[in-house]
């Protein structure tokens, strides 16, 4: 049997104690790997377990239960219904596509986790790709177990790698052995300073990871934790949370050694010699020394803490630390590609339903009013009989806390304007290998569903050659026929650019990413005269009105070297500066692409 990897042991860990550990983060694409993962996990538990797949799209109702609204009106009384949190209880909730979870169903879960009326436990599959497409952190810091699974064996066969490796242990003794272990005050204490060397502030992360570590010592049949055990949670649970990285243990300086005319000690100075013991009284035991007496408890937290920092440290996920560092124009964790909140509108995504008054234009949700109002049926009908108004005229009596208003979100479209410089000295340098660069940027935009725009400045002015549009097609016939040459009016093309992203930005709703293509040699003033130093002037004076505006953009130098005006451009517009590489335009779009 071959050695399971990280994910299959932390599926093993949330068999054994799913309440404790709350979850397992399985990040990476769908394929035969998670596949496997998941298999192995379904295996661990015992038959019957419940196992229910969570959809994006759910509702309060159907989420945490309440009334079941046709056998309600069929019964005449209110009939309740069980959520799927009620129905996955002692289970597994399998949450695919997780790092499409919005906010308002990552604090559900979180919260229905924390108060274990249900006791289940989260495998939330993370498919995201960057730094934007991440499960929200209320309900990842509530799950322990974060892992992505290796690659699949294809020794043995396709035909068996979606069953999974069977688990090679009884998971009922399993948890009979996990309430029997004892606390253990020195191992507790080494993931406490794991975790403050990794950045981790939180008191959680070093809990759920002994936690994890009492699990693996369950399933290894030992009835205490060990370094092993600690070291695997380590790894689990500390490493993928790293935030820093830990700083190496400095050496102790050595004393000064003695110089070597220093004088000898005199006959006074030197201690006198130990009385001797007299006959037939026991000689004082001489103190312990500290190179032989056994290390206290204290000793043998700080080097259990030693290892499993070079344990956690070996497993932190490669780039996950300069992702960290790396500063994004996003604006913010969880803006993401899917783009934040728009003003309320009337149609989109539908988001749960909530009291309101009935205005022009609003929508009301008829099921969830009919949900709020039957329970109180019996008490509204004897309420107009001690008022004496004798049998209600219709069967339903509704109230204006009972009226409950759809409500929709609409993510805010994504629009790349590209700005290129089209004048003579561009397409006598590198026009050619910036076209390169847009033609990769294009292709990303279309994966993103964002919309493109471009605009072209050279001569004595700057145009809009293509309006904002989905169409590749259009976006790459219009920078195919891009011709060159003439001046460079570069305080035109800041401009026209700003005018555009500025009206999508309030008339849309939407955001605007600007990405600049030029040397930033401008010669030709706003007012069309020509003159290198008030071009300068003026290109600089409508890149700070750019950066007033608060427009994200990119300036990319396509100089065959990078020049100190497009740094000072870029700087005055809060612009990210990438030099174009000299014939890798491959380069351009890994640089850009975050943006």
């Amino acid at each position: 049997m071959t050695s399971p990897d990280l994910a299959t042991q932390a599926a093993w860990l949330l068999a054994v104690d799913p309440a404790g550990l709350g979850g397992l983060c399985l990040r990476g694409p769908a394929g035969l790997a998670r596949d496997a993962v998941l298999a192995s996990l379904r295996r661990a538990l015992p038959d019957g377990t419940p196992w229910r797949r969570l959809p994006l799209q759910i509702d309060d109702e159907r989420l945490a239960g309440g009334l079941d609204l046709g056998l309600s009106l069929a019964a005449g009384r209110p009939v309740m219904q069980a959520g799927l949190l009620a129905e996955a209880d002692g289970g597994v909730l399998l949450l695919p596509m997780a790092e499409r979870v919005d906010a308002g169903l990552a604090a559900r879960l979180a919260s229905a986790l924390e108060q274990g009326a249900s006791r289940f436990g989260v495998v939330a599959l993370d498919e995201g790709q960057s730094a934007e497409e991440q499960l929200p952190a209320s309900l990842l810091e509530r799950l322990a177990l974060i892992a992505s699974p290796a690659a699949p064996d294809l020794a043995a066969g396709f035909d068996r790698l979606g069953e999974g490796q069977a688990p090679p242990f009884d998971l009922l003794q399993a948890r009979q052995r996990l309430s029997r272990i004892p606390y253990d005050d020195a191992t507790v204490q080494a993931l406490c300073g794991t975790a403050a060397a990794l950045g981790l502030p939180s008191l959680r992360a070093p809990w759920q990871a002994w936690r994890a570590a009492c699990a693996a010592a369950a399933i290894a049949g030992r009835e205490s934790v060990t370094q092993a055990d600690a070291e695997l949670a380590a790894r689990l649970v500390l490493a993928p949370r790293a935030r820093t990285l830990p700083q190496s243990a400095q050496p102790e300086a050595e004393p000064d050694s003695e110089p070597e005319n220093a004088p000898e000690p005199s006959a006074e100075s030197q201690p006198e010699p130990p009385p001797e013991t007299p006959p037939g009284e026991p000689e004082a035991s001489a103190p312990d020394d500290p190179a032989t007496a056994p290390p206290d408890d204290a000793q043998q937290a700080q080097q259990l803490q030693e290892q499993m920092v070079a344990a956690a440290q070996a497993a932190i996920p490669p780039g996950l630390l300069a992702s960290l560092a790396g500063a994004s124009l996003q604006g913010g964790a969880g803006a993401g590609r899917r783009g934040a909140a728009a003003r309320p509108a009337q149609s989109g995504r539908p988001l749960a339903s909530r009291r309101g008054a009935l205005r022009a234009g609003s929508r009301p949700d008829l099921l969830a009013t009919l949900r709020a109002a039957i329970p109180w049926q019996r008490l509204r009908l004897l309420e107009r009989e001690q008022q004496g108004l004798g049998p209600a005229p219709v069967r339903l009596l509704l109230k204006r806390d009972d009226f409950h208003i759809k409500r929709y979100r609409r993510p805010d479209e994504t629009t790349t304007v590209f700005v290129v410089d089209a004048s003579g000295s561009q397409a006598l340098n590198r026009l050619a290998e910036a076209k390169g660069a847009v033609e990769l940027l294009l292709a990303d935009c279309y994966v993103r569903r964002d919309r493109v725009a471009l605009i072209a400045f050279r001569g004595e002015g700057a145009e809009v050659l293509l309006p904002p549009t989905r169409s590749l097609v259009r976006a790459r016939r219009s920078l195919s026929g891009l011709p060159g040459g003439g001046g460079t009016p570069l305080a035109a093309g800041i401009e026209a650019a700003w005018l555009l992203g500025s009206g999508l930005q309030s008339r849309d709703g939407g955001r605007a990413v600007l990405v600049f293509l030029t040397d930033a040699r401008a010669n030709i003033a706003r007012d069309g005269s020509p003159g290198r130093g008030p071009a300068m002037q003026d290109a600089l004076a409508a890149a700070q009105r750019l950066r007033a505006a608060g427009l994200a953009s990119v300036l990319i130098d396509t100089s065959p070297r990078p020049q100190p005006a497009a740094m000072a451009l870029a700087q005055a517009m809060a612009a990210r500066y990438v030099p174009l590489p000299h014939g890798q335009a491959s380069d351009v779009y890994a640089a850009c692409r975050r943006e």
